[in-house]
Formats: structure tokens, C-alpha cells, sequence
């Protein structure tokens, strides 16, 4: 069955296009077809991340009636397929998000599995994107306001009747001052799908601009990323098995 999942978060700078990214990539590991959307509208950044900034066809000219959805569409070295937004501030005043919920069918013809870059908070361009899931996934941080700021989004997730599947914490350190997971579960009231830890390889998965769990598939981040998909998709991941062994290591210490 096809899913189209949107990725949400209360707050911006949480780690949510890097979540989004990672998790279709995840998910294209267990040789699944995988479409991310960037419909992050007023700050797009799939195609940043992606090395495609700038395309000759976007999701702009989709909304706008200049293009069908599959002209939009293109192939990244990692397998996965994206659909990047244009950068330019021009273009917001003549879209029109409220029209993305006619194109959910098209979308559906063109991945098993959609991913859609939500733009940060509540604002009229979340709630359109939210309109058009199966199922969402909050991100955040392990800390007080941002976990507040979920809530918000799960609430607004309910009236919308839009099921919450689960929250992602990001840039995990395990130290005193966070919230542990137990903590966030019961005052959310959604499942931990995983935690993020904290990873340098991040920042150079982000300078590479791929995903890190293709460009560093052994790090502690890919691996904790495959654990949630694997958990989406009901598929045997063993993080263990998949650590880098002592010859790796030694080559990464060394810059081989």
C-alpha cells in the first residue's frame, strides 16, 4: 500500500529536512521506491541538501498549472527521487498551497512511498501539507520548548483527524539537562519512533550533499535513521551488525 508521510515539527531548526531526507534514504536501503517532496514552500531546502537548488521544473510550477508532477521529478545518486521548490521569494505570492491536495493522487503515482517536507510550525502552508497525509511524523529536539511545541502540532494533527504515527528526537547527547524518551512518550502520548544522536558526519553528509546514511551508511546517525525505517516498514535491521568494523574504523581515524 502506498503512503504518503509528511514530516512536522512545532519549530524550525530542529533537524527536520535532514529527518526527511534520511528517512527516505533509510527506506530506498530496504530497496524501496521512495519520493520526497519538498514542500517546505517559504524555505525549501530538500534541494540545498540534495545538490539541486536550483531546477528547471519544481513543485512551484506544479501549484501553478505550468507542469504535470512527474516533469518535477528527478533522480538523486542515492536512489532516492526528489521534487524540489524554487528559492525564489517571486514565486510565493503567486502560489496558491491550498491546491497541493489535487495532486495527492499524482504523487501517488509516482513512489510507493512519499515523503513530504513540511514547512515548520502552524502557518496556512503546515496545515495545507498537512491536509494531504495518510500519516505524520514530528520531529524534535529533546528539550522543553520544542517538545511543547509538538503537542501543538499533534493537537492540530487530531482536529484535522490526521494520525500521528510517532515522533523522531534529533540531535540526541544523552546527557543530564534532556528529556528522555520516556518522558516525551508520555507527554505526548505517541510512540518514540527513535532517537538521533549527535553526529559530526551530519554536518558532512550536509557539505557532500547527500544523505548521510548513503555517503556514511556505518555512522551512529544512518544506523539509528535505518532502525526507523525499518521499523516503518517491518523489515529485520540488525544496528549491531551493521557497525563499522576495526579496519573501518582505523581507516576513518586516518582519513582513508
Amino acid at each position: 500500500m502506498k503512503r504518503m508521510i509528511v514530516i512536522a515539527s512545532g519549530k524550525g531548526g530542529v533537524g527536520k529536512t535532514t529527518t526527511a531526507i534520511n528517512l527516505g534514504a533509510a527506506m530506498k536501503y530496504f530497496d524501496k521506491d521512495v519520493l520526497i517532496i519538498d514542500a517546505n514552500m517559504s524555505t525549501p531546502n530538500v534541494g540545498i541538501h540534495l545538490n539541486s537548488p536550483e531546477v528547471p521544473i519544481n513543485l512551484n510550477h506544479v501549484l501553478q498549472g505550468k507542469a504535470h508532477p512527474y516533469e518535477a521529478v528527478y533522480a538523486h545518486e542515492s536512489g532516492i527521487k526528489i521534487i524540489p521548490s524554487s528559492l525564489s521569494i517571486k514565486e510565493l505570492k503567486r502560489l496558491k498551497m491550498e491546491r497541493l491536495k489535487d495532486f495527492k493522487k499524482d504523487f501517488k503515482n509516482l513512489a510507493d512511498y512519499i515523503i513530504l517536507d513540511c514547512s515548520a510550525g502552524l502557518g496556512k502552508e503546515a496545515l495545507s501539507v498537512i491536509e494531504i497525509a495518510d500519516e505524520i511524523i514530528i520531529v524534535s529536539n529533546p528539550e522543553m520548548p520544542s517538545i511543547t511545541d509538538s503537542l501543538k502540532t499533534i493537537k492540530i494533527a487530531e482536529m484535522m483527524k490526521k494520525p500521528v504515527i510517532g515522533i523522531i528526537m534529533t540531535r540526541v547527547k544523552k546527557n543530564d539537562y534532556e528529556l528522555p524518551p520516556e518522558t516525551v512518550k508520555d507527554m505526548l502520548e505517541i510512540p518514540v519512533l527513535g532517537m538521533i544522536p549527535e553526529d559530526d558526519l551530519i554536518q558532512d553528509s550536509l557539505r557532500k550533499k547527500n544523505p548521510v546514511v548513503y555517503v556514511h551508511p556505518k555512522s551512529k546517525s544512518a544506523r539509528a535513521y535505518k532502525e526507523i525505517a525499518a521499523r516503518l516498514l517491518n523489515e529485520k535491521y540488525d544496528s549491531d551488525i551493521d557497525k563499522p568494523n576495526l579496519w573501518e574504523k582505523v581507516k576513518k581515524v586516518f582519513g582513508k
